[in-house]
């Protein structure tokens, strides 16, 4: 078994690039202006009216003694001006980022996923809210790309996709997520902190600031951020794993 942790970061699409009705469609009940800019910022977590902006990966095996090793780490970068010339770059903590248009980005993401499933390795995902975000989010702007995914992110039901995929989410929720109680939904933030798991805002960086630092094409930060947000994932599966995984 291989567990591949996943992790997106997402930026809004320029507001003017949609035509007249889009627009007002887009901010429809925002009266003021800051309502409006509200709404501009939410556009980053539609496939819609988003595009990715990193993806970041990290794989582990589980070793005979229970141990786990991390094998790989991969980054992919979306270039602020869709440029299709890759580049290469090496982040301050060693991971090699590879930065490129979205198209190419998600075509190659969808290349490496379907490589190891030829390769007959079973991967466990591995996410938090990946289920009701980072997922479909992947597969619906892909499709807006004409990319056709090669697996099926969000096979199963809500009760049945367990088997391939562990939503951290989800499992911490009861599949009840709430907005008070036993079963409220906290942030990934409150969670990393609850169980003792370094935040990856702990370096004064958080998904709010993504679109700004990609505006300032500032990729090292958004993928060292997105890197540290699956590095936390992980620690926090091994928590949830060995206290509440039944």
């Amino acid at each position: 078994m291989e567990y591949l942790v996943i992790d997106i970061e997402t930026s809004p699409i320029p507001f003017e690039s949609f035509d007249e009705a889009r627009q007002e469609y887009l901010l429809r009940g925002a009266s003021s202006e800051e309502e409006q800019e509200k709404k501009k910022g939410e556009m980053a977590l539609s496939p819609l009216t988003g595009y990715v902006v990193c993806i970041g990966m990290l794989h582990y095996t589980k070793n005979t003694d229970g141990t786990f090793t991390e094998t790989k780490k991969v980054c992919l970068v979306r270039d602020l001006h869709d440029s299709n010339e890759m580049h290469k770059e090496e982040l301050p903590s060693g991971v090699v980022m590879v930065r490129y248009s979205e198209h190419s980005l998600l075509t190659d993401f969808w290349k490496y996923l379907k490589q190891h499933l030829d390769q007959g390795k079973r991967s466990h995902f591995i996410t938090f809210n990946g289920r009701g975000f980072d997922f479909p989010f992947l597969m619906l702007r892909s499709a807006t790309l004409g990319i056709r995914p090669s697996i099926n992110l969000m096979n199963g039901t809500r009760w049945s996709y367990r088997d391939q995929h562990t939503d951290l989410m989800d499992e911490l929720t009861y599949f009840n997520p709430q907005n008070s109680g036993a079963t409220r939904r906290f942030n990934f933030d409150f969670f990393t902190k609850s169980f003792g798991v370094t935040s990856p805002k702990a370096a004064g960086v958080d998904g709010s600031k993504v679109a700004a630092f990609y505006q300032e094409q500032d990729y090292a930060t958004i993928a060292e951020y997105c890197l540290r947000d699956v590095k936390a994932t992980w620690e926090l599966y091994l928590k949830w794993a060995e206290l509440l995984k039944f």
